[in-house]
């Protein structure tokens, strides 16, 4: 199925981007889940209309916004994104597939640090996607750090493919786990170590463990695993003012394209981008988007 608009992210400026394109009559696809950051702030003071309020009850003002609107929510990871000319393919996990006429990134930033060596060793033996990739490690030995609920999920089907898993727990207290996966708590990873491929991830502590692949699993990734050949400035995507980025028909909106990191600034560069994007969309269906425009 194609969409017209399909917005990654469930945050402010993901639900501005979808209420706004849906107004105009566009079929709009929302994936992501609450945006945790807002959820767990206990008031907000400087939200233009309420003079205080909790960050939850602000987070399902959001979403009932959304309850007239015809637009299609999902909760599964989008892995990539590739630009098709007039069109967006858009892997999910588990190698499905769906389309769009245009995309607004608006995921928020990972605030927390890449490893060491993560970088040089994405696609050669570091992935972000257990559940895509663990098929090349049948019979092998791997490493998942987790970092959320979704790692317990993909540490869980990984085991059944693997020689031997060990979880890294980055999450909570007891994470339920297979009883026979190996555990390390309490230990910070710091780094990837090897030469062609990565064979060794290094602890804070000293702590060294070898394996054949490494899994990381965090809420998101950097841009430019996510968009291949999108333009950043360092862990932001850089965008016009409209929101458009140097890719024809994908927008960024929120935390993504840059400071300040502030709620209104989000919503409204969510509205901003749904409504270019509308115009692009309707366009395009007409043959009348001329290359140059963008």
């Amino acid at each position: 199925m194609r969409y017209d608009l399909a917005v990654i992210g469930a945050g402010p400026a993901g639900l501005s981007a979808a209420l706004n394109a849906s107004i105009r009559n566009k079929n709009v696809i929302v994936f992501g889940t609450d945006s945790p950051a807002i959820s767990k702030t206990k008031w907000i003071k400087n939200y233009l209309g309420f003079e205080k309020i909790s960050g939850q009850e602000l987070n399902e003002n959001f979403k009932r916004s959304l309850q007239d609107q015809d637009v299609e929510r999902s909760t599964e990871k989008v892995q990539q994104i590739y630009a098709m000319g007039d069109y967006f393919a858009i892997i999910l996990k588990g190698e499905k597939m769906i389309e769009a006429t245009s995309v607004i990134v608006a995921t928020g930033i990972e605030l927390k640090k890449d490893l060491i060596g993560e970088d040089e060793f994405f696609g050669k033996g570091v992935s972000y996607c257990a559940t895509c990739d663990a098929s090349f490690y049948k019979g092998k030995e791997v490493v998942l750090i987790g970092y959320n609920e979704e790692s317990v999920e993909e540490a869980n089907y990984t085991f059944e493919v693997v020689d031997k898993l060990t979880y890294v727990n980055m999450y909570k207290e007891n994470p339920e786990l297979n009883e026979d996966i190996e555990v390390i708590n309490g230990e910070i990873p710091v780094e990837f170590l090897g030469e062609e491929n990565p064979t060794i991830l290094k602890f804070k502590s000293g702590k060294e463990i070898t394996a054949d692949g490494f899994f990381i699993i965090r809420d998101s990734s950097k841009p430019e695993r996510l968009v291949p050949s999108i333009k950043t400035d360092e862990e932001h995507i850089i965008t016009d003012k409209n929101g458009r980025t140097n890719i024809r028909g994908l927008y960024a909106a929120g935390d993504i394209s840059g400071r300040p990191y502030q709620i209104n600034k989000a919503a409204g560069q969510g509205q901003i981008a749904a409504l270019d994007a509308a115009k692009y969309i309707s366009l395009v269906k007409e043959n009348k988007f001329d290359k140059d425009m963008w």
